[in-house]
């Protein structure tokens, strides 16, 4: 959701290259421009006022490092500034001392409330917690069944409750949430998660309601979720509740849209509370800690590696990736049956326009973020089917892949004979490739980091 305000400060840090040292006068249009661009964003009005003025009052005068250039200093200046604006440490989640542990989810109506109540649970799974959840929305019969549907498709306990035909109201809200939190004790569950009733708008009904949730409940987390497209909205929400409930964090929704990233810019300053989740997805998994140096390192171009590198150790198959290393660049080569099973690793960390963006758009990285809006996704696809077309014989000695062989594979696959053909010469140029790295040493590097995927997807994507 970034990709513009990078655009635009790559384009202010563009002015500054070719300076000696750093004056008023070549700093001065540098930070115009990144105003121009944080306002443009959506970023708060006195968030930027703030912003600019704290890099202005430390890049004027200053001297400029042996090691950097201007452009390098000053894009220095606003990252620490950036990582200071969203909080500097990843914001730790808060445990009870005595199970269950409460966690009371706040946000209006819309927001992702519901979905991001579930993503949590299958968080805290993953974290080897028991977490059960509930839903108090009285009001909305269609809400406690798309929680049920939800805890359901990541193997969650959830508390229904009976509403025995009482009326919706406070009395029936604070009924369910004292019996889910017995049911939570009795049997054994660590995280009880709330999902509370929503408005189109803030009104007095709902803060009175949420307010009386909080004193019986005594939740150690009240997060806020906030739908990141809204923008400003989010925010100014945001501080409503805070200034009724003491929200401990906030959850940003829809951090893979198009919105131009000026909730998350500004609603830690607002409001004071750090943004400890974010959702980057649909996905019950496309849900993650609130790395601030992270997000920083994306917005200002320098990607974010570490998160790549997490998702792939948590995504795939090591074993798998180490055997193929060996193979590809000890032993005799990979087979097409290898390259199969390297494309469905790759697969699993998501598209490849989520991954590439995960890298620096500087240096042997540069343009990959841009290519990657024109990658075929459906390339995987087309592939697979190709080499699931050929016998296991072809696919262990692509060598005696005839031309019939090849018309009959591209006819069994629904391609033609040009992919098989590109597929095959790809194939061999690449075995080629890890043969010469397995000669220049870099064998046991690559299987020490368990990156075979990564590595054979890309090139692999890109080849066509």
């Amino acid at each position: 959701m970034f990709e513009n305000l990078s655009e635009k400060l790559q384009r202010a840090f563009k002015t500054l290259r070719g300076q000696g040292t750093l004056t008023e006068e070549n700093i001065a249009e540098a930070l115009r421009e990144i105003r121009v661009a944080l306002l443009e964003a959506d970023v708060n009005l006195n968030v930027v006022k703030e912003l600019i003025e704290h890099i202005r009052s430390k890049a004027v005068g200053a001297e400029v490092l042996t090691a950097l250039s201007p452009s390098e200093q000053v894009i220095k200046l606003v990252r620490d500034e950036l990582v200071e604006l969203l909080g500097k440490d990843t914001a730790r989640f808060k445990f009870a001392s005595q199970p269950p542990t409460v966690i009371l989810m706040a946000g209006l109506q819309g927001s992702g409330k519901t979905t991001t109540s579930g993503k949590l649970a299958a968080w805290l799974k993953k974290g080897g917690h028991r977490p059960i959840l509930v839903s108090v929305d009285v009001y909305r019969p269609a809400a406690r069944e798309q929680l049920k549907v939800v805890a359901k498709s990541i193997d969650a306990k959830i508390y229904e409750g009976d509403l025995k035909g009482e009326q919706p109201g406070s009395a029936l809200v604070e009924r369910l949430a004292t019996e889910a939190r017995r049911e939570a004790r009795n049997f054994g569950f660590d995280t009880l998660i709330v999902d509370t009733a929503g408005r189109l708008h803030i009104d007095e009904d709902l803060m009175a309601e949420m307010e009386r949730l909080k004193k019986l409940l005594n939740p150690q987390e009240i997060l806020f979720v906030a739908d990141s497209m809204t923008g400003q909205d989010a925010v100014n929400s945001a501080l409503d509740f805070h200034k009724r409930l003491g929200l401990t964090g906030v959850v940003l929704t829809k951090m893979d849209g198009d919105a131009r990233g000026g909730a998350a810019l500004s609603i830690r300053h607002v409001t004071g509370q750090p943004i400890k989740f974010i959702g980057t997805g649909e996905k019950p998994d496309a849900f993650e800690p609130f790395h601030p140096d992270r997000i920083v390192g994306r917005i200002l171009g320098m990607g974010d590696i570490l998160s790549l590198v997490e998702k792939a150790e948590a995504t795939l198959d090591r074993r798998k990736s180490e055997e193929f290393a060996k193979k590809a660049l000890l032993g005799d080569g990979f087979t097409l049956e290898d390259f199969r099973d390297q494309l469905r690793q790759i697969q699993k960390l998501g598209s490849m326009e989520s991954i590439l963006k995960m890298l620096p758009s500087v240096g042997p990285f540069a343009g990959m973020q841009q290519a990657a809006q024109h990658v075929d996704e459906k390339q995987f696809v087309r592939l697979e089917a190709i080499i699931n077309s050929m016998t296991p014989v072809e696919r262990r000695n692509h060598e005696i892949i005839s031309g019939s062989r090849r018309k009959r594979i591209a006819a069994g696959s629904g391609t033609s004979v040009q992919d098989v053909n590109q597929l095959l010469r790809q194939y061999a140029q690449m075995s080629k490739m890890f043969k010469q790295m397995g000669k220049g040493g870099l064998a046991k590097q690559m299987m020490r980091g368990g990156m075979g995927a990564l590595g054979m997807g890309s090139r692999q994507k890109f080849g066509r």
